[in-house]
């Protein structure tokens, strides 16, 4: 293998060790970086007006080789030997290698003497650190440097473009589409990048050189017939050659930046010019509207109507909603602006700026003051002025509103106080009309706070000028003489009532005495026809015989009703008999109440044709009732079993999932035997909905014989199955994760009797401090230290990754099984190599399909093949190869 190629992963500017460990360089790389690396020194040579041939022999004296290092470094080296003996030429390639390793470069098995030799490998080696110093290492992009550097700009440049993929410094770019990218990106007028084919890598890559060399001043340091016929091109000329590219197109890129910058000034200059031209007219706009808006608000002629004042206090508020705050706004945009051109003309070292004469912002403060002073005294006005016209129309209105009132209860109280009504009227009547007028008397004697009230208003008017004072004092007149007529009926009234009253006390007796009996018995019969019409509904057969037996008790009562409903009667046909006798004028009923001996026996006729079918409805619902009881306690008896078995055998699974009995298998076995004997007892499930459906056809809502319901039962048959489902499943995975990670029975036992040990609440998972105590148990060192905090964070992020701030038990075995066996193997694999290698260091695909089993042996030999570089034994690997091969070049 390559010693470059080995180093790739390692920071690109180590410098290269033990350069006698390979032998000989690929034949097809070594051509590369001879044409490369020659192209590349001369084109910094030809600045000095010179070149060379031949890389290893034109070195050889050390003049070119200082020569070379002052062009690109811009700096002068000690006066060179000229004498022509080798002491001459190893004093000037060592002044050479000085300045390169007082670059910060270390040089390891590269010597003078070796390049004074013209030995190949060791005038390439130096002449790419040269390289790497002085055209790669300052390459950054995004903080990276050197290789990454370059190889993200690559990236980030060609990444539009079909066909490119660009990932590393060889194959890459065989096809030749990544460095035609890279010009077309640049500059497109250059290449026709959409005529190019990835199938013809040939004519890709000499349009890519050709176009270079003559346009962009990048030598030719490659063949493209050498690239396409090399499996994998030389990294290194790749890379002397890409960073060519990067130079060239990077010198463009800062020209451009300080032409942008130009641009840039004049736009800010620009911009300020703008600002000034904006501050000068936004600051006229604003002093002209406030020296139109002042007049205005110091207007004071004053309105007559309410109205008009109104519409003046309505105007000011759109004048402070809608006209005045745009201009606040440009007010305070107008300072903003100053003050951002101010400070843009300062960062600019540009003259501040001085408004013309009078558009000052100190001149627009002060106007706007005088503005908000108006608008305060204007506002006062307004308001002080409504007042006024407020208390005036606040009088008016009250007076209309009193006497309005009043004209209201008012009328129609002559027409009922001349009335005759008490002629024709029964004692209650009489009494009820009284009591009815002396309210009335109470009523006019509280109105009369109204009426002095009403005429001490219209006074107030007549003193402060209201203008409709006329029509106010001729209602005022209206109303007091009204005021005195009523007086004089109310008396009048009175004394016809007392008389009519004395006639009518005689006959009150009998009407009071049967309206006494007969409101309770029709009370009585209302309340029974409504219980026998009362529809009702129940749910138990207790409820249905308690409704059965108060009936039974009603009918009990039917006898003692219709005695009483005989002496209403007689009541009412001896107040018959007297009216007739005494000739009394009755223009009414009987005033006591409404009911009638017609209405009695109508509603005792209808009470005794209801009791025969209230009978019929209690007998059906009784039948209802005990089916549906049969219905409760057939679901009840089931509901009893089912749900303490699921809860049994819920219970169950918890401590098979927790206890540990044999081996992983018995226990897997164990558990598909559970869950066959819970799928078949499914059938009784489905009878038990079979009987729920029948209840809730019967509309049946409750069940005493059960405190189980349909949805308990569905949910716990529904989690039971998820529950030994969910457990089989982690049997498995622990089965696999044993049998993947080489963990014994006894060790996953050991795993799982710590576990369960700090599962102290039997949940199935460890908090934090019980997962930290179990990892302790186990010979963990998790100190409280910072160390060991940081130690157990890092386990945490592993077995709580979505940190949940619990540790499963199968997160824990992956854990331990990755902590114990993962090292173990590989350090065992390692050993084995070693044993099987012995002293020579290597081994080769005939040893390792002699002692591993074939298939074992074909899959580690068609892993490690790519890896048996040239420099090695043929078809043998190393112990760096080895272990690439199997954890790869990280695990290094």
């Amino acid at each position: 293998m390559d010693h470059y190629d080995s180093q790739q992963t390692n920071d690109y500017m180590q410098p290269e060790e033990d350069w006698d460990r390979d032998l000989l360089l690929d034949p097809a790389w070594e051509k590369q970086q001879r044409k490369t690396f020659t192209a590349w020194c001369n084109s910094h040579l030809r600045k000095a007006g010179t070149q060379i041939e031949n890389i290893e022999e034109d070195f050889r004296d050390g003049l070119k080789l200082m020569l070379l290092l002052e062009v690109i470094s811009g700096e002068r080296l000690a006066k060179p030997e000229r004498g022509k003996m080798r002491v001459h030429k190893i004093s000037n390639v060592n002044k050479a290698l000085d300045f390169i390793a007082s670059k910060g470069v270390k040089l390891v098995s590269i010597g003078a003497e070796e390049i004074v030799d013209g030995n190949v490998k060791m005038t390439l080696g130096m002449i790419w650190t040269i390289i790497l110093r002085f055209a790669i290492q300052d390459i950054s992009v995004e903080e990276t440097s050197a290789k990454e550097g370059l190889l993200l700009w690559c990236q980030r440049k060609t990444a539009p473009y079909k066909n490119v993929n660009i990932q590393n410094f060889h194959i890459s770019w065989k096809d030749g589409l990544g460095f035609c990218a890279l010009i077309h990106r640049h500059r497109p007028e250059l290449i026709d990048y959409g005529k190019l084919r990835k199938d013809d890598p040939l004519t890709n890559l000499n349009t890519a050189f050709d176009v270079a060399e003559k346009y962009l001043d990048i030598p030719k340091m490659l063949d493209a017939e050498d690239i396409v016929g090399t499996a994998r091109p030389d990294e290194k000329a790749i890379m002397t050659y890409v960073s060519s590219f990067y130079h060239a197109f990077s010198g463009a890129q800062k020209a451009e930046t300080a032409a942008n910058r130009i641009c840039k000034v004049l736009a800010v200059n620009q911009e300020n010019e703008q600002l000034m031209e904006d501050y000068e007219k936004l600051a006229s706009d604003l002093l002209e509207w406030i020296r139109r808006t002042i007049p205005w608000l110091e207007n004071r002629a004053p309105e007559n109507t309410m109205h008009a004042m109104q519409q003046k206090l309505e105007d000011f508020r759109d004048y402070r909603r809608l006209h005045k705050p745009p201009k606040v706004q440009e007010k305070c945009q107008l300072e903003i602006n100053f003050n951002t051109l101010q400070t843009k003309l300062r960062l600019s070292n540009r003259p501040a700026f001085m408004p013309s004469e009078g558009r000052m912002v100190s001149d627009i403060n002060n106007a706007w003051g005088c503005l908000e002073q108006a608008e305060k005294g204007y506002e006062e006005w307004l308001l002080n002025e409504i007042r006024r016209l407020e208390r005036l129309d606040h009088l008016a209105e009250k007076f209309r509103q009193k006497a309005s009132i009043h004209e209201a209860w008012t009328d129609g109280k002559e027409a009922m106080l001349r009335q005759k009504d008490y002629e024709t009227a029964t004692l209650s009547e009489i009494k009820a009309l009284l009591k009815k007028h002396e309210a009335f008397e109470s009523d006019l004697a509280a109105h009369q706070d109204r009426v002095e009230q009403i005429a001490a208003i219209a006074q107030e008017l007549n003193e402060l000028d209201y203008y409709d004072s006329p029509s106010v004092n001729a209602r005022c007149q209206k109303i007091c003489d009204q005021w005195d007529n009523l007086g004089a009926l109310t008396q009048k009234r009175r004394e016809a009532l007392e008389r009519t009253e004395k006639l009518l006390e005689t006959i009150d007796q009998l009407y009071l005495e049967y309206a006494k009996r007969a409101a309770p018995f029709n009370n009585w019969m209302e309340g029974a026809m409504e219980d026998l019409q009362d529809t009702f509904i129940v749910h138990t057969i207790e409820e249905i015989q308690g409704l059965t037996t108060a009936h039974e008790q009603f009918k009990a009562t039917l006898p003692d009703a219709d005695k009483e409903r005989l002496a209403i009667l007689g009541i009412h046909n001896e107040v018959s008999k007297i009216v007739q006798t005494y000739h009394v004028n009755m223009a009414g009923t009987n005033p006591y109440t409404t009911i009638t001996p017609q209405e009695i026996n109508g509603k005792w006729d209808h009470v005794r044709q209801l009791v025969p079918r209230r009978d019929q409805a209690l007998t059906e619902e009784h039948a209802r009732q005990q089916h549906n009881e049969r219905l409760r306690k057939q679901f009840g008896a089931q509901a009893n079993v089912i749900g303490p078995w699921i809860q049994t055998k819920m219970e169950e699974i918890g401590r098979i999932s927790i206890e540990m009995h044999g081996t992983l298998e018995d226990q897997l076995s164990h558990l598909r035997q559970y869950e066959k004997s819970i799928v078949n007892y499914k059938p009784k499930i489905d009878q038990l909905e079979g009987d729920h459906q029948l209840i809730q056809e019967a509309l049946i809502f409750d069940n005493k014989h059960t405190n189980y319901t349909m949805e308990h039962i569905r949910v716990g048959w529904e989690q039971l199955l998820t529950t030994i489902a969910r457990t089989i499943n982690e049997v498995e995975n622990q089965i696999l994760t044993r049998d993947a990670k080489g963990i014994s029975q006894e060790q996953m036992n050991e795993f799982r009797a710590s576990f369960n040990h700090f599962d102290r609440d039997h949940s199935g998972t460890l908090g934090p401090e019980e997962f930290k105590a179990c990892l302790i148990s186990l010979g963990y060192d998790i100190g409280n230290d910072p160390q060991g905090e940081a130690e157990f964070a890092r386990i945490m992020s592993i077995v709580d990754p979505n940190r949940l701030g619990v540790v499963t038990f199968q997160a824990f075995i992956d854990f331990m099984s990755r902590e114990t066996a993962d090292t173990d193997t590989a350090d065992q694999v390692m050993a084995s190599f070693k044993i099987l290698a012995g002293d020579k260091n290597y081994i080769t695909m005939d040893e390792l399909r002699r002692e591993l089993p074939p298939d074992q042996a074909e899959y580690c030999i068609a892993r490690m093949a790519p890896y048996a570089g040239p420099d090695a034994v043929p078809g043998a690997l190393d112990y760096m190869s080895f272990s690439t091969a199997l954890y790869g070049e990280s695990d290094l």
